[in-house]
């Protein structure tokens, strides 16, 4: 539970490098959401060449702290996996996956933040563009990933008059 409530979004990165196994265990922890049907129908892309992080934060108008983060995680739905519907459950699935990838990073001591893409048609259409996706693959967001600089503070979001009990 800790974990659930000490995460935050972090936007400011040193330069340290985040090594391929740190990275590729967040990916496991995104590998490991629930998944309708089980038809896990995401994709992964980690950039951490600083050519590519850094035009993603060009063209992308809220991801300007790709250019300290050392490191992306890029969730997409991989809409060839999505079953027997155009679109299926991939964005539920896609958001579960980046939930633990944002749990994970707390986890290890990293910092990250989720930055939308989907469904915004112009965000979509750049990282489709920058990183080569193929027609069947439709980027849901991009992580920056890297470690902390400076403090950065969860929020209480709990309110209780968000809660309903036996209907509305």
């Amino acid at each position: 539970m800790s974990c659930i409530f000490t995460r935050k979004s972090v936007r400011n990165f040193t330069q340290e490098r985040v090594n391929d196994e740190i990275l590729i265990e967040l990916v496991r922890a995104g590998m490991a959401a629930p998944s309708a049907r089980n038809l896990q129908p995401w994709a992964f892309i980690i950039v951490t060449e600083r050519k590519v992080l850094d035009l993603l934060a060009e063209r992308l108008p809220y991801a300007k702290m790709l250019f300290e983060a050392p490191a992306a995680i890029i969730v997409c739905g991989d809409l060839s996996k999505a079953g027997d519907s155009p679109e299926g459950y991939w964005v539920q699935d896609c958001s579960a996956a980046t939930q633990n990838i944002l749990l994970a990073a707390e986890a290890l001591g990293l910092g990250a933040v989720w930055t939308g893409v989907y469904p915004r048609n112009d965000r979509v259409a750049i990282v489709k563009e920058v990183l080569r996706l193929p027609e069947s693959v439709t980027p849901l967001n991009v992580i920056p990933v890297g470690y902390p600089r400076g403090e950065h503070h969860p929020k209480d979001k709990f309110n209780e008059t968000n809660i309903h009990w036996q209907g509305w």
